[in-house]
């Protein structure tokens, strides 16, 4: 008897026999489908936070611009109410930068006042509204930026950055002035 023999059985029957490939192929493709749907996952509530985080300015811009002068309150207020536009997001990395810019009868702007939080505040306002100049009007600029944290992939993209400006004028007024 050929001492091979039994190790060339075994190993025929071993290269033809298929009933654990099923286990192999899933142990080798499930890290990788696991990887894809939490990813989707994250990219999916990355994508609704930055439509919050649109929301937020917009909806801070259009309660400021509703009054002629705004208080420390109202201001307040209406960056409350972003915060709530992004639920059920953690706002604690929600920024506002406020900015009411009022146009001279040469349409050249000057900031009348701004209220800046959680962040610092955005350098190039006045170059921003240059395409909304008209003289002797003015226009709301707010802010926001949201650092959004992924829940399962962030080890992978890391934090995602998000910023968005809302340009809004006054509905009673040219101006937003500040009591």
């Amino acid at each position: 008897m050929n001492p091979r023999r039994p190790f060339r059985n075994f190993w025929s029957a071993w290269r033809r026999d298929e009933s654990g490939l099923a286990a192999a192929e899933a142990g080798l493709i499930f890290p990788i489908l696991l990887v894809l749907l939490l990813g989707t996952f994250d990219m999916g509530n990355a994508l609704l936070a930055g439509q919050k985080t649109i929301r937020a300015s917009q909806v801070t811009a259009d309660l400021i611009t509703r009054e002629r002068s705004v208080t420390t309150d109202q201001i307040t207020e209406a960056v409350e109410a972003g915060e709530l536009a992004l639920q059920p997001y953690a706002t604690d990395t929600y920024g506002v930068d406020i900015v009411s810019v009022e146009f001279d009868e040469d349409a050249e702007p000057q900031i009348v006042w701004r209220e800046t939080r959680n962040m610092t505040p955005v350098p190039d306002v006045l170059t921003a509204v240059d395409a909304l100049a008209e003289p002797d009007g003015g226009v709301l600029v707010v802010t926001v930026q949201y650092l959004f944290e992924p829940v399962f992939s962030n080890f992978v993209i890391g934090d995602i950055a998000m910023q968005e400006r809302a340009f809004s004028r006054g509905r009673r007024s040219a101006v937003v002035n500040r009591e």
